[in-house]
Parts: C-alpha cells; structure tokens; sequence
C-alpha cells in the first residue's frame, strides 16, 4: 500500500480507484440490506429491486463527478472530506427516494432502504476515514510527498515552511528558499539555495513539484518571470498574498467581476442565521439547566461564603465590553474586598484585594458563574471571547491592530484563548496581543463542535485548578 502511495502518479487515477470501490460498498451495502430484511436474498431476482439498485449507481456517480467528491486536498482536515461525503450521502438518499416515488415502485422495502443507507453510510464514512489515515500516515513517513522551494527568504517564507514542516501528513518536502532582497533572513533548517538569478539552474538540476511565491508587494514585478519558469519547468505556483500585513482576519475568498479577481475577507460562521440560531438555542437550553439544576443549591452556599470573607454585597458589578463594542452590565461573585480601583485596576498575582474564598472561586471559575444570567439574557453567550472592562478596551484598541473585531460575536464565560492558558493578568503587551489572536481564530474557525470541545476543556481546567487564574 506505501509503495502504491509513494508515487505521484496514484492521484491521477484516485478518482478511478474511489468510484470503482464505491460501488464495491454499495453493493455490498444493497445485498446485506436485502439478507437483513428477509434473511435471504430473493429480492435480487425483483425487477423493482434490481432497476432502483442500477439507478441508485448511476446517481452516485453522477454525483460524486459532479460535486467533484473525490478531491482530496493535502491540507484539508479530515472532517471536511467527511463532511463533503454525509452530504453527498444525504443527497444520494432524496435522489433515490424521488426515482421511487416518480416510478411508483410500491414494492420497494422502505425498511429494506432504511438498512441499505445505514450501512452504505457506514461503509463509506469508514473508507474514508481508514485511507485518510493511512495516506496522511503514509505522507508523514516521507511516502507521495512533493518537492517545492520557497521564493522568499522573509517572514512570511519563514511561516510556510514552519506549517509546511509541521504538518508532514501534507507531504511537502521544502528543498530549500530562494532570497529575494539584499538582507535575507535566516530560516533554520532550510538551506539558502541562492537568489532569483540561481531559480532557473535549480530547476534544471532538480525534480521541483511546487514553488511557494512568498514575495512582498514591493516585489510583484518578479512575479512574471518566475510564472515563466514555473511554466518552462512543469512547476505548479502557489502565490502566497501578504494581506495579513493589514489584518489579521485569516478567512478570505476569492470572487470573480468577470475576468477580474477580487480578495475579500470571508464572514465569519456566527455572521449566518443558521449558525447563530443554533448558537443561540444552545445558549438559552445550556443556562437554563445551569439556573435550575445548579445554582438552585450552589449559590446560597457560595452567597454565604462571599459574605463571610469580607464585607460588601455578594455580586460584583461591572460594566463591560459585549457585542458591537456595546457595553453590558457584567454579574460575577465578589472576589475583591470591596474597593475604589475595581473599574480600573487589572487583578494581579497575589493581589491583597482578594479574599481567601476569592482566590478560591478564581481558581476553580465559580465566580463566573452569575455570568449564566447574562447569557440568558441574551447578552453574552456560553463561549466567546472573555469580555474586558470598558477602560482596557478604549486602551487596547489603540494598542493593538484588530482588537475590536473580538467584539464582532458576543463575549462569553469562557473561550479559546482561556482554555489555552490566556487568562489573568496581562503583564505585558504581548499576552493581551496573543489572547486577541485566539479569540479571532475562534471567531473565524467556530462550529458547535468547536463550543462543546472548549466547555469540556473549561470543565476539565475547573477540576485540575487554573494555573494562571488571579
């Protein structure tokens, strides 16, 4: 099977080899489903049975050509190519039953059809998942790599190689890079192959798959002549556009106004009605529990013990950041003994203002509990980026590119920078500046899954102590 996978020349015919086993396992798929049903196999010998069972092939491979369902792409994560094959299953099953209804064919087990799609579904989720597996294992182990150099010995020639050489189930294999200015940079681990002058030499010595263009726009008077090369030398480009030098939005796309292409940066998932409906029923059900089931007996215990530690009122108060920039009244336990600098001094390590429970409730996450109210309300939600006080907002914004687009879904009890460690005191620029990387990244990559993935991590956290809690 490795020997299959080392050469390049199996993705040519990927496609041959994925629809023959295809219809291998619908098939299979088709038989099983009439022993299931009948427990034998005389529903082969109906001709009902027999024209759905051709027609059933016949779709999928008008399908799976159409959708171009076999495209593997070597950075694709896996959940993609199965999430692409659910939906090809899916709509293989309304063809299907549509062919029934129109053909009124009454003599087609319904229930014969229920197991068919159960185990073609199986099947084929389970094909894909296992190969998946083996040509990323075989990729990583050095098999059905490509050869590619990098045109530009700068940061963001540096970047690529790191994800290229990170990643080794993407089965690149990075020669070396190509400078492009006077005071190249130095990128461990990758030899300096010289200048643009020596590109064309290289190629004719070496196999070269792919050439990584990672020029600065100062430099796109090159791009022409290296396009040339590529062409003379059957080397497949990649331009790498430096936009990131603007934003740090990573999402974009790519649109057409006839021949022209236009760069645009893509909406973020929350920005569709679906996903935030589903967000939002979520929300609503995850604190509904939290309010009935929990603090129905946990929060007269922790109102006493806030009580105990100093005094002050149990709830602390505070006006913060929420959705849109829009400020919201934020509810926690009180941690602090009640002082003057609460709206504008950050907590710090071992600050004499926190009590004892305090310190306590900090380190297990207790004393975001109140924020449940909030999310019920409809002003933050269950996962999201951490709302910040009024004044560090105004500060960080000037600070930091970007800041405010955190602020483009509604803040929420816990996140993906929290769970990553980036939670406390923010001594330096550096920690708020990498927080804002986490949550942009949340925003722009969010799914439902991605949601429960953090709450459990959170869960998790709230057992073992938070190390970097105040």
């Amino acid at each position: 099977m490795l020997k299959l996978l080392a050469s390049n020349r199996f993705s040519r015919y990927i496609k041959t080899i994925f629809l023959l086993w295809d219809v291998i396992l619908l098939s299979t798929s088709y038989v099983l489903s009439c022993y299931l049903r009948d427990n034998n196999l005389s529903c082969l010998n109906s001709k009902d049975d027999q024209t759905v069972f051709l027609l059933a092939i016949l779709v999928w491979i008008v399908l799976v050509f159409s959708k171009d369902a076999y495209k593997i792409i070597r950075i694709e994560k896996i959940y993609k190519t199965l999430s692409r094959t659910i939906k090809l299953v899916l709509i293989h099953l309304g063809a299907v039953a549509l062919i029934i209804m129109i053909l009124n064919f009454d003599h087609v087990s319904r229930l014969r059809l229920f197991y068919f799609y159960i185990l073609f579904f199986f099947l084929v989720i389970l094909f894909r998942v296992i190969f998946l597996k083996v040509l990323k294992h075989a990729r990583s182990q050095g098999y059905n790599y490509r050869n590619v150099i990098v045109i530009g010995a700068n940061e963001m020639g540096k970047r690529i190689h790191q994800v290229l050489h990170n990643e080794l189930s993407f089965g690149y294999k990075v020669l070396g890079v190509f400078s492009t200015t006077p005071n190249p940079i130095v990128i461990p681990g990758v030899p300096n192959l010289g200048e643009l002058s020596d590109i064309e030499s290289y190629l004719e010595a070496n196999t070269v798959d792919e050439m990584f263009i990672a020029i600065d726009y100062k430099g796109t008077d090159q791009i022409p002549d290296l396009i040339q090369l590529c062409e003379r030398y059957m080397v497949r480009l990649k331009i790498i556009p430096n936009f990131q030098k603007y934003t740090k939005m990573r999402r974009v796309s790519i649109d057409f106004y006839e021949n022209i292409p236009v760069l645009m940066l893509s909406k973020e998932p929350q920005e569709f009605v679906g996903n935030r409906l589903i967000k939002k029923i979520f929300d609503l059900l995850f604190s509904s529990f939290v309010i009935l089931f929990i603090f129905s007996w946990l929060f007269p215990i922790l109102i006493v013990l806030v009580k105990l530690s100093s005094k002050g009122p149990a709830f602390f108060k505070q006006k913060r950041s929420g959705e849109n920039n829009e400020p919201f009244t934020c509810l926690k336990f009180r941690t602090m003994r009640v002082n003057a600098l609460s709206d504008e001094l950050q907590s710090q390590k071992g600050d004499p203002r926190i009590t004892k429970i305090g310190a306590l409730m900090r380190k297990t996450n207790l004393d975001e509990l109140p924020q449940f109210f909030n999310v019920f309300m409809g002003q933050m939600s269950v996962v999201g980026p951490r709302p910040h006080m009024l004044k560090h907002t105004e500060q960080y914004s000037e600070l930091i590119n970007n800041y405010l687009v955190r602020h483009f879904v509604k803040p929420g009890i816990t996140g993906w920078a929290q769970v990553k460690g980036y939670r406390g005191e923010t001594k330096e620029l550096i920690d708020m500046k990498n927080r804002v990387e986490y949550d942009i990244w949340y925003i722009e990559n969010w799914t439902f899954l991605l949601d429960i993935k953090i709450i459990w991590m959170t869960v998790t956290n709230m057992l073992q102590g938070e190390e970097n809690a105040n």
